[in-house]
């Protein structure tokens, strides 16, 4: 033992690894058609060829964002300029085969030291040159495939180096022929399926063909460190405050010695101030995978699942050293955790675990953040803070796109959000179903896709790449599909055992291991829009992992991509207690679905502005009762949901609680009232007043307090009772029927819940608006103005309070939408993040709003929008906090 302490002490004293750097190659490319050019890669890569009538190239990128930056087609989230881009089925493949091309300044290498390019993934074929070199002996192929290449013996003598790719799109590329990933034979590839067309987007045109993620320089000494790997197991049962029991960290790393010589050294890691390390021999030209001493780390700050406990990250650091030269080294973000999961008889579902605890799954389905790829950090920050906003705890990401990107996880790490990552299938183009619109029958579908190597080899290296991040919750071999045998008996017996080992696999997105879909059906939805009794009352699946609504945003959002004059609503046709919606043929392009009989009871609508605004307070009922619904049965009938879907990463009018361009709708603010841990709700069907906790603690010394409004603004207290109730579990408490039938009988009424604390303070607040004995919101559609006071107040550099003010003797401020504008174009400054949004005030009340957003220089001074239901426009200057 003295004799490793010294060891570690003179560890300690080991230099810092002054060459080792890692830089992106993402500007200056040029890019051009294959066409184009006759000259052949070992010519093209050499920098005395020139590349003056080339374009400049977007890379990260596709085909598609490069011409698009070059003007060379229209935004094809515009209207309808995706139609006036050629599509690929229609051009062919060398329509959309391009050379990328990258001049760099690296030196050669010197002595030992390495230097190594890596391509994190291309869509979907490619030849790598460099400097007149070939780098691939076999043409690439697979769009989750990433690429590492070792470059020390080709570089430029005089460090002047040209980078040459070029890139094959998909083969087959589809026929985008209207089907859910238009005639399936997009599923043939190692690819992305949406972009031959889904129900909510249209075909992407070049299939995103391109270099579309990061392209990186590494400079390493000897030895190259690769896939670290680290478990954290938390035994026993945990809570997030107090003294920790100590906690296991498991640390495995690969070594790749790429010179002729043996290379001996010390692989070694810190972890919370404590280094642990391991002598390494290796031998020439060879890698081989090390496993490090196990770790107690004491005491350990543990990550747990948004509204459950603090994300608390740690940063683990990775050497390999060679004498007190630091050869490699890697950084790893650690998140300190342990999933379990468990059947629940009683639900018949897979309930998760963890650190011990149960955690009730509120989810949504993501797609992608862009569907031209076009990804940033502080996009994947920002939709990611939406969903914590939500007061969600998953996200399960659809096996129809990709595995997600590190930047991604990073940020879910961060906030909170559990991830189920599925595998690249989907029922309707691996064969679910019998399908006119596809091509190809059933029995050849199931067998896609045709590389099941590559499928393999992809899902292998995938896991290996995100296997680290806390938020990684699941595996998922397929949406609503297994994948073929032997690629599923490959990722359950073979590659998730020995990569990662520690997450539940489910073997498709509905699967009776997950949940026992003794409803019948397909184990998902339904999608569109439900009378909110529905989601009380009717028993759905016991852990569904894709159910859904409505979604449209309002007119400030429809107005980013409908033309002017198409910025008209719906007409309704037909009977009204199921009328049929005409809808503009741009709305029907992008892909609306109808809101039905539901928005009539509020009037039907007289411009595009009108029906934005009705669309909201349907947006805001729905997906409040959704997540309500579903949580007053938790462990009942339940085990978790997850909303299909949460965002788009195209302009659909449909499934998203904030648009494209991250302007969030009322959807967003109903599922994060619907969705807080601590919640007081109220039951449509029995006129129960409820209370969910979703915490670990019992909850005690809680005054209840129920009072109606009615349109005047008068209020009649219901009641006031103190309340407890136990940790995770939903328990009701009083009927409210008498007073909801007296009050709500002619013009309907206003019903506000609270939570209050001995102090009197506000811990769980829930508006309800409720319709006449008719079902019509006959009050609301006369209800009097109010003259609400605003106040704002710059209390950090990076926000903004806002106080809404109702006079006594008013009546409700309704659904006041707020926003941060730009006063130079009157546009929203996107994103801005709010505590809340859609507020009611009671009269002689007052509410409070803080904006968070990102200053920038082109707007010094943005102004405060407070818009109501029977509150009249306000843009208000922000007053300074001094």
């Amino acid at each position: 033992m003295k004799k490793y302490r010294l060891l570690l002490l003179a560890l300690g004293l080991a230099s810092p690894l002054a060459a080792q750097q890692r830089y992106e190659l993402n500007s200056g490319w040029k890019a051009t058609p294959i066409a184009n050019v006759k000259a052949d890669g070992q010519a093209i890569s050499q920098s005395s060829f020139a590349t003056t009538d080339w374009a400049p190239a977007v890379v990260p990128g596709t085909v598609l964002t490069t011409q698009l930056e070059n003007k060379q087609v229209p935004d094809p989230f515009f209207g309808m300029n995706n139609n006036r881009i050629p599509d690929i089925y229609k051009t062919g493949r060398d329509y959309y085969t391009y050379w990328f091309v990258k001049d760099f300044k690296e030196a050669k290498a010197a002595g030992d030291d390495q230097v190594w390019l890596h391509l994190r993934g291309v869509n979907y074929s490619c030849e790598v040159f460099l400097n007149g070199q070939k780098l691939n002996k076999k043409t690439h192929h697979g769009m989750f495939l990433r690429q590492t290449y070792n470059i020390t013996p080709y570089l430029a003598k005089d460090g002047n180096n040209r980078l040459a790719v070029v890139v094959y799109p998909p083969d087959p590329v589809g026929n985008p022929n209207g089907g859910q990933g238009g005639d399936g034979t997009i599923a043939r590839g190692v690819s992305h399926q949406y972009v031959a067309g889904w129900d909510w987007i249209r075909p992407i045109r070049d299939r995103n063909t391109g270099i579309w993620d990061k392209v990186t320089i590494e400079k390493t000494k000897q030895v190259n460190v690769k896939n670290p790997h680290v478990v954290t197991r938390v035994p026993g049962v945990r809570k997030p405050e107090g003294p920790q029991a100590p906690a296991t960290i498991e640390v495995t790393a690969e070594l790749e010695n790429p010179t002729a010589k043996k290379v001996s050294g010390v692989l070694q890691y810190t972890l919370d101030g404590q280094k642990v390390s391991q002598k390494v021999t290796l031998p020439a030209n060879s890698t081989q995978q090390v496993s490090l001493e196990k770790l107690a780390l004491q005491n350990p700050k543990l990550w747990w699942p948004n509204g459950y406990g603090p994300q608390n990250l740690y940063q683990l650091k990775m050497q390999f050293l060679v004498g007190k030269t630091v050869s490699d080294e890697e950084d790893v973000q650690v998140g300190v955790r342990e999933i379990q999961t468990k059947w629940n008889a009683t639900t018949q579902s897979m309930q998760v675990h963890l650190n011990g605890q149960k955690i009730f799954i509120k989810g949504g389905n993501w797609i992608i953040s862009d569907a031209m790829l076009r990804f940033t950090d502080a996009r994947y920050d920002a939709e990611i803070r939406f969903h914590r906003d939500m007061n969600l705890n998953l996200i399960r990401v659809w096996g129809g796109a990709l595995v997600e990107r590190p930047e991604f996880y990073q940020a879910c790490d961060k906030y909170g959000m559990l991830v189920m990552q599925d595998f690249w299938m989907s029922g309707d183009a691996n064969g679910r179903w019998v399908d006119p619109m596809k091509l190809e029958d059933q029995w050849t579908r199931r067998q896609y896709p045709n590389d099941h190597r590559l499928f393999i080899e992809s899902a292998a290296d995938q896991v290996k790449m995100v296997r680290n991040y806390a938020s990684l919750g699941m595996w998922c071999g397929g949406n609503e599909i297994t994948p073929p045998k032997d690629i599923l008996t490959a990722l359950q017996d073979s590659i998730l055992p020995k990569l990662d080992g520690t997450r539940w696999f489910v073997p498709y997105s509905n699967s009776d291991s997950m949940s026992y879909n003794n409803q019948g059906g397909n184990g998902d939805g339904p999608y569109g829009i439900q009378p909110i009794s529905r989601f009380w009352a009717h028993r759905t699946y016991p852990f569904n992992s894709e159910v859904g609504s409505v979604g449209v945003g309002d007119y400030e959002s429809l107005e980013r991509f409908l033309p002017a004059a198409n910025m008209v609503p719906p007409k309704y046709l037909g009977p009204k207690s199921k009328p049929t919606e005409k809808v503009d043929s741009v709305w029907d392009y992008h892909t609306y679905i109808g809101y039905e009989q539901y928005l009539l009871p509020y009037g039907a609508p007289k411009d595009a502005r009108d029906f934005g605004l009705k669309a909201q307070l349907v947006n805001y009922d729905q997906y409040r009762a959704l997540m309500e619904g579903f949580s007053s049965h938790m462990w009942e009938w339940y085990t978790g949901s997850i909303i299909w879907k949460t965002q788009n990463p195209w302009t659909a009018m449909r499934g998203q609680m904030y648009d494209y361009y991250l302007d969030p709708n009322a959807c967003l603010y109903g599922l994060r009232n619907g969705s807080e841990p601590l919640h007081v709700m109220y039951n449509p069907v029995d006129t129960m007043v409820m209370i969910t906790n979703n915490t670990f603690e019992v909850k005690r010394d809680m005054m209840l307090v129920v009072d109606a409004y009615d349109m005047a603004g008068k209020k009649t207290n219901v009641t006031q009772v103190i309340v407890e109730i136990n940790p995770s579990m939903s328990k009701k408490y009083l009927p409210v029927n008498a007073v909801v039938r007296q009050m709500a009988k002619e013009k309907g009424m206003f019903l506000s819940l609270q939570l209050q604390d001995f102090n009197k303070k506000v811990i769980s607040n829930n508006f309800y608006w409720l319709s006449d004995a008719k079902g019509e919101y006959s009050g609301l559609k006369g209800m009097a103005k109010t003259a609400v006071k605003v106040t704002t107040k710059q209390t950090a550099k990076d926000k903004i309070e806002v106080t809404l003010t109702n006079p006594a003797n008013a009546p409700v401020a309704f659904f006041n939408r707020l926003a941060l504008v730009n006063p130079k174009t009157q546009k929203r400054i996107l994103p801005v993040f709010y505590t809340d949004n859609y507020v009611s005030v009671l009269p002689g009340e007052s509410k409070t709003v803080v904006m968070d957003y990102t200053p920038t220089s082109d707007v010094t001074a943005p102004v405060v929008s407070v818009e109501g239901w029977n509150v009249e426009k306000q843009l208000l200057p922000v007053a300074s906090s001094n």
